[in-house]
């Protein structure tokens, strides 16, 4: 009796109250009624209590007892109800879809039974770490890599910053990978210094035969708690600005934590009009000013200067990107002239003289009608 087939027939009859009969359990674990038999047969003799009723009325029935606890779980499902917060897509970039479904499936059917005022969370909350308008999986799968993190080895990576066009190899010391905001990351130390690689500019790894050599007392939980502070909170430049009331819930959706919308009186100046708020926007440098052009003339930047300058740059690119294309002038370059224009140039130089006079060919000589 294969652990597969064990965790079917059980988990069968851990969810019926009623008694099944083998005809069922044979349809539902995909072998014979005869290999049914034989596996209640083992499942007794394992010291389960399981009661078996022959005749017409009959079936088979788990009494009370005999309900799989977690302890009954494989190391591999175990590992996976650690793997809290994970949906079943994440799980199934990790190649481990099928023990996680194997896991939640043993835990649910030791809680069918459960009765009470309230349904359960499992029956009323459900995750979806997608981004949205996610477009599906870019770059390299984390089942692709998780293996040979887990060997704690040092790793080779050819890694793309986002600043650069051509990847480079680096070596570094990997805590292990983490999955956030529908994006995967390795998270590793880098001559000393935690980094986060995005798995979409990981083009290539090579592991090591060292040990991976890591910070002392630092565990991947604290790595990424420090990393994604820091990134959340380093903040080298401060944009104040007024922004239309009506777009104030748009820039928290958009920016987040990075920008603060000012309650009344408590920005700093100018003070806001009565149809405007006063933000913050916090950056790590100049050019996140891009951040704001989506708010167009809805957004009056008011302090710094420069980001003020900046913003203006960029707003001008914009409108040259899309400028109509205005005819040329004569007075602006040479020009290719059209026969149309040559004709219109002679006309206007003639203009004021004596206009030449029309010499019809039969008023020539005949040799010029001719020719010679």
């Amino acid at each position: 009796m294969t652990p597969d087939r064990f965790f079917a027939l059980l988990l069968a009859l851990q969810t019926r109250r009623d008694p099944v009969t083998t005809t069922d359990l044979a349809a539902e674990t995909g072998v014979s009624v005869r290999t049914v038999l034989r596996d209640l047969r083992w499942l007794q003799d394992a010291g389960f209590p399981v009661l078996v009723e022959r005749g017409r009325w009959g079936g088979v029935t788990l009494l009370p007892g005999g309900a799989l606890d977690t302890s009954r779980l494989t190391p591999a499902e175990r590992d996976q109800l650690a793997l809290h917060g994970l949906d079943d897509r994440q799980r199934h970039q990790l190649g481990a879809a099928a023990e996680g479904r194997r896991a939640r499936e043993k835990v649910a059917a030791r809680t069918a039974g459960a009765s009470g005022p309230l349904l359960p969370l499992s029956a009323v909350i459900t995750t979806d770490s997608r981004p949205w308008f996610w477009s599906g999986t870019q770059g390299l799968e984390p089942s692709a890599l998780v293996g040979d993190v887990r060997r704690g080895v040092r790793l080779r990576i050819r890694y793309r910053r986002a600043a650069e066009s051509v990847p480079a190899w680096q070596l570094v010391d990997p805590y292990g990978l983490l999955a956030k905001a529908g994006r995967w990351y390795l998270v590793a130390d880098s001559s000393g210094t935690p980094r986060l690689y995005s798995l979409e500019r990981l083009t290539e790894w090579r592991p090591t035969t060292s040990p991976r050599r890591l910070r002392p007392g630092t565990s991947l939980a604290d790595a990424v708690a420090g990393l994604t502070t820091g990134w959340e909170t380093s903040a080298g430049l401060r944009i104040h600005g007024l922004l239309a009331a009506r777009h104030a819930e748009r820039a928290r959706r958009i920016l987040g934590s990075r920008v603060t919308v000012h309650r009344t009186g408590e920005g700093p100046a100018p003070t806001p009009g009565p149809d405007q708020v006063a933000i913050t926007l916090s950056c790590r440098d100049l050019e996140e000013v891009r951040q704001l052009l989506p708010f167009g003339a809805d957004l009056l930047i008011t302090a710094p200067p420069e980001a003020r300058s900046r913003l203006r740059e960029l707003a001008a690119e914009v409108v040259s990107q899309y400028a109509e294309p205005q005819p040329a002038d004569e007075g602006t370059g040479p020009r290719t002239l059209l026969p149309h224009d040559r004709c219109q140039r002679g006309h206007k130089a003639g203009e004021g003289a004596s206009p030449r006079p029309r010499v019809r060919p039969s008023a020539l000589p005949r040799r010029v009608q001719g020719g010679a």
